[in-house]
């Protein structure tokens, strides 16, 4: 992890934190970073404007998925980047769709993990048949979870968060509850999560809060973001685990195993890892780093 550069970048008024080795959170790629620039590779995370080290935007309410993409593009043109490979994980991986359909010549390939294609706009999630006290239907509420989260503090949210998000049933409460009361405050850690893994997220967290976090993605998702031809033609990979809950987010399933996602993304290999969860690349960081690096081999001449 010493080997990973930080920085601060001006994108667009803004300071984003970009942490760098080789030629949603940096630290979630802490793993993939070192494996692929040990390949021979250029790896760069950014924290998104407003989330841990960047700075927040004046005015998070307003921020949207569009900011996202637009940052990116102004760091790869400061950084005299001209065409990357794009790797997202869940909502993160939103606006690696994004820029491939609005901006297809400066991407070479797209990886993603835990979510298939999927573009924002009024139609994209079907909310109205999520089951009803459902996060996303929770935390799109303005107020509702940073009162639900005010209860306790960073670190504990972000060990809930974990803990919560690594199982494989959807996280739905009831009417008398909040989604932070659905975590056994005695359930341990999941094995390939640390103390020290949480005490950095926590410290992070700590220093942003959650109000851009919540507003994108959760608060800006059903935005018309006026794309008319949602369509990726780079190569494309998608890691899912199959002990992923999003897998039982409705119709997902079929959108994935039956092939229909590749309507819309006509290059895509699918590879669904029996034992992952929503959180693979942390979990099984070996097998997906192995499969990451084999795609950039195959896609990209170093």
């Amino acid at each position: 992890m010493e080997k990973i550069q930080h920085s601060h970048v001006e994108v667009r008024g803004l300071k984003l934190h970009v942490a760098e080795i080789g030629t949603e959170i940096w630290y979630s790629w802490r793993h993939q970073m070192i494996a692929v620039a040990n390949a021979g590779y250029r790896a760069i995370a950014i924290d998104f404007r407003g989330y841990r080290l960047s700075d927040q935007p004046s005015e998070p309410e307003k921020a949207n998925f569009n900011d996202l993409v637009d940052d990116v593009v102004a760091l790869l043109d400061s950084l005299g980047i001209s065409k990357v490979f794009l790797v997202g994980k869940d909502f993160g991986a939103v606006p690696a769709f994004l820029l491939a359909v609005v901006h297809p010549d400066r991407v070479s390939g797209v990886i993603t993990l835990g979510i298939p294609f999927l573009i924002p706009s009024p139609d994209g999630v079907q909310f109205d048949l999520l089951p009803k006290g459902f996060y996303v239907l929770r935390w799109a509420e303005p107020g509702r979870a940073e009162a639900d989260f005010g209860r306790f503090d960073v670190k504990t949210v972000v060990r809930n968060i974990y803990i919560l998000f690594s199982g494989s049933e959807l996280q739905v409460a009831g009417e008398d509850q909040e989604i932070m009361d659905l975590v056994d405050p005695s359930t341990p850690l999941p094995p390939w999560f640390t103390e020290d893994d949480l005490d950095v997220y926590a410290t992070l967290y700590k220093k942003s809060g959650f109000r851009t976090a919540l507003q994108v993605p959760y608060r800006c998702f059903q935005l018309d973001y006026g794309i008319t031809n949602p369509k990726v033609t780079a190569p494309s990979l998608l890691i899912m685990g199959e002990k992923d809950y999003f897998m039982k987010f409705p119709g997902m399933e079929d959108y994935m195993k039956k092939g229909i996602v590749k309507q819309f993304m006509p290059n895509l290999d699918i590879t669904f890892m029996p034992e992952g969860n929503h959180f693979v690349q942390e979990q099984l960081p070996e097998q997906v780093n192995e499969l990451i690096i084999t795609f950039l081999n195959k896609n990209s001449t170093i």
